[in-house]
């Protein structure tokens, strides 16, 4: 049938039983195929991470400023990289570091979850934040008009 219309036959799904076959033009398929594919790649969400740096003796003000930065990258869609960086000898405040990350991870609980709990590694302690799938940012009220009598 394939070669009356001067079309191939193409197996589509060989696991099938019996086999799944088309008859189309194969170069046409292929083009198709890897459209589609093109169209699939392109869709997918691409990650990006931003990070947020503390230091062991982060003040109040600061830790409140960069609390807002984390929640405007959550927002966005963004993952959040948490760490303190211990310098020199610093790192014997470890509990320190650890409070600041489990503070700020509270902090933002109602835009991101939690990936990774706090961990050492070297002279930086981190945590990851994912943010929320059904976040979608607050609407603006709209302006009201003045009445005039």
């Amino acid at each position: 049938m394939a070669v009356d219309k001067g079309l191939d036959l193409v197996e589509i799904a060989a696991q099938a039983d019996p086999p799944v076959c088309k008859i189309v033009d194969y170069q046409k398929f292929l083009y198709e195929r890897k459209k589609k594919e093109k169209e699939t790649k392109a869709k997918a969400a691409k990650q990006v991470l931003k990070e947020v740096r503390f230091g062991p003796n982060t003040d109040e003000h600061d830790f409140n400023f960069k609390v807002k930065h984390a929640i405007k990258f959550l927002e966005e869609g963004a993952k959040v990289k948490a760490y303190v960086h211990f310098r020199g000898r610093a790192i014997a405040y470890k509990e320190k570091g650890e409070i600041i990350l489990l503070k700020f991870a509270q902090e933002l609980q109602e835009y991101g979850k939690v990936e990774m709990l706090p961990k050492l590694e070297g002279n930086r302690m981190f945590i990851h934040l994912a943010p929320l799938p059904n976040l979608k940012k607050p609407a603006k009220p709209a302006k009201k008009e003045e009445e005039t009598e």
